[in-house]
């Protein structure tokens, strides 16, 4: 799992509030020219995959805004996923 230093996380909108950006990992499970259709925990969305060069069914992809921004493996997602849940719903 990559770790980025808490500045890297952060930015500041113009009223000074600091927010960080969060990426879903998720599975491919269609893919038709720049949109996938990917499942999300059980839950199906379109996503558009045009940053991403190669983009199968069965890839593991980092989601932010309904955008792909990084292909990563099965392992590193699964547990990405595990750290979300421990943190947000335990």
């Amino acid at each position: 799992m990559k770790m980025f230093s808490k500045p890297a996380l952060e930015f500041q909108c113009g009223f000074g509030t600091r927010f960080m950006c969060l990426a879903i990992p998720v599975k491919v499970i269609k893919v038709e020219k720049d949109l996938a259709e990917v499942d999300m925990a059980g839950v199906k969305r379109e996503v558009n995959v045009r940053f991403l060069e190669d983009v199968r069914v069965g890839d593991y992809i980092l989601v932010h805004a309904g955008f792909a921004i990084e292909k990563i493996n099965e392992q590193e997602a699964q547990e990405t996923l595990r750290l979300l849940k421990d943190v947000y719903f335990e």
